[in-house]
């Protein structure tokens, strides 16, 4: 387990879906989340989710993967109305999955 990359991809991520989401719901406004947040979040989240594994150099596909897998219990959590706690989960079961995801050989920030 590396703590740096589970750390430093809870970190980005967070940041990454949070400034996505901001800039989007800025830009398009409340109701389009209502009538497309269901398509929108999880490619938001798959975005964001490359975006971390290309700068902590991790390998996009496993880290894709581990993506979808983390975003799984949010399905759960939206159904009941609690959007926020299954982000907070996705956050931490990705960053776990990052933690065990060893960096590519040579990379600067995968340290």
């Amino acid at each position: 387990m590396n703590r740096s990359i589970l750390l430093r991809s809870a970190i980005l991520q967070t940041l990454l879906v949070g400034m996505l989401s901001t800039v989007l719901a800025i830009a398009l406004g409340t109701r389009f989340f209502t009538q497309w947040g269901w398509i929108v979040g999880p490619l938001a989240w798959i975005a964001c989710s490359l975006a971390t594994a290309r700068v902590l150099a991790l390998e996009p596909r496993r880290t894709l993967l581990g993506a979808v897998l983390a975003g799984l219990p949010s399905i759960v959590a939206v159904a009941v109305g609690l959007h926020w706690l299954g982000d907070a989960i996705a956050i931490a079961l990705f960053a776990l999955w990052c933690g065990w995801t060893e960096p590519r050989p040579g990379a600067a920030w995968g340290v």
